[in-house]
């Protein structure tokens, strides 16, 4: 409990377990294009080490962001600066709640794996791939879209996410451009 009058401060554990607010929809893309290639290399040596570092990486962006997950850090920390920082601002919690159904699908996966039904694992797993190259194509992120429904059905409250109601497409622009006006 904080006393009255009193500064809090945010702690390291609380910047760690965190999912930003917004997040740049082109980091989004390279992420879910290393899914896609992930969910492939699965698909093509049913290696189950891939399928449980999908799990990971799953795991750790739906609870902290990028934080936690090798191939979000590679991604926001070397591939994007060395792209020119290209920024589209998008909304974060479709994106938290897309990560989630990955987390799900793939830890189903694993398990049905480890309880020899590989066929139903796979098929999960096709269908991640799919979703994952609709995502880093075509930029349709088919997660973000069913919040979106859920949202417009009353199932999530609007204050959850205010940034979802009025969302357009934004020009490329790095963040240098955006910090210059």
């Amino acid at each position: 409990m904080v006393q009255k009058g009193r500064q809090q401060h945010p702690t390291v554990l609380s910047e760690i377990f965190s999912f930003p607010e917004t997040i740049n929809e082109y980091a989004a893309r390279i992420v879910a294009g290393f899914i896609m290639l992930m969910a492939i290399s699965f698909l093509s040596s049913h290696n189950i080490y891939i399928l449980a570092f999908m799990v990971y990486g799953f795991l750790a962006r739906v609870i902290a962001g990028p934080t936690l997950s090798p191939i979000a850090l590679l991604v926001t920390k070397v591939i994007i600066p060395k792209i020119g920082n290209p920024y589209a601002e998008c909304p974060g919690p479709p994106k938290r709640f897309a990560q989630f159904i990955g987390l799900m699908f793939t830890s189903v996966a694993l398990y049905l794996v480890l309880n020899n039904q590989a066929s139903t694992a796979h098929l999960l797993i096709g269908v991640l791939a799919l979703f994952a190259t609709l995502e880093s194509i075509m930029g349709f992120c088919a997660g973000c879209w069913f919040f979106k429904l859920m949202m417009k059905w009353g199932w999530i409250p609007q204050r959850v996410c205010e940034k979802c109601n009025d969302i357009l497409p934004l020009a490329v622009n790095t963040k240098e451009q955006m910090a210059d006006g």
